[in-house]
C-alpha cells in the first residue's frame, strides 16, 4: 500500500524521510523489557538511577501496561452544593473580569462599582452554568468524582543495543 501523499523524500516509503515514523503520531514502544514496577514512582526511579548512572536514558521508555480508568467518588451532589460551587467559581470570574475592566478601561475612580458588577454578575452567570447541567441530568448522576487513567503495571523498555547495561545497572539498584 502506498501513502496517499508521499512528502519530499519519503518515495512512497511509510513514514516520513527514509522510512523514519511521522513525528507527532502515536507509536507502539520498542525496545527490551529491563525492569517491571508495580507504580509509575518506582518505574521513574530506575530511570532516575540510570540517569544518575550517566546511562544514555533516551534509550529507555516507561510503558502504563494494563490500562484502567479509575472513577473515584469523591461526594453526594445536593442543590445547595452545585450552587453554592457555581455561585462560587462565577464570583472569583466576575472578580477577574471586574478588577480588568475596572483597572484598564474604566479608570482609577470607578474601579470599585465595576468590580462589585463584575462579582454580582459572575454569581449569577455561575449559579445558572452549574444549574442547568445539574436540573437537565434529572438525577442520573447525583455524586461528584475524579477520573484517573492508571496502569496495573509499569515496564521500562529499552534500545536493544544498551539493554543489557541497563538491566546490569538496574539490579544494583535493587527495587525490582
Amino acid at each position: 500500500m502506498s501513502q496517499p501523499l508521499p512528502g519530499p523524500g519519503s518515495q512512497n516509503r511509510p513514514g516520513g524521510p527514509a522510512g523514519q515514523p511521522f513525528r507527532g503520531l502515536p507509536t507502539p514502544p520498542k525496545g527490551w523489557p529491563i525492569g517491571s514496577f508495580a507504580t509509575y514512582a518506582e518505574a521513574q526511579r530506575a530511570v532516575d538511577y540510570l540517569s544518575d548512572q550517566e546511562f544514555p536514558v533516551q534509550n529507555v521508555t516507561i510503558v502504563g501496561v494494563d490500562l484502567m480508568q479509575v472513577e473515584r467518588i469523591t461526594g453526594r451532589l445536593t442543590w445547595g452544593r452545585v450552587l453554592s460551587a457555581g455561585a462560587a467559581s462565577g464570583a472569583w470570574l466576575g472578580l477577574f473580569l471586574g478588577l480588568l475592566v475596572g483597572l484598564f478601561v474604566g479608570g482609577g475612580a470607578n474601579v470599585l462599582p465595576t468590580v462589585i458588577a463584575g462579582i454580582v454578575g459572575g454569581v449569577v452567570f455561575g449559579l445558572i452554568s452549574a444549574a442547568v447541567p445539574y436540573w437537565a441530568s434529572r438525577g442520573t448522576r447525583d455524586f461528584s468524582s475524579t477520573m484517573q487513567l492508571v496502569a496495573g503495571r509499569y515496564d521500562v523498555l529499552c534500545d536493544p543495543q544498551v539493554a543489557e547495561q541497563a538491566r546490569d545497572m538496574l539490579a544494583r539498584l535493587n527495587i525490582q
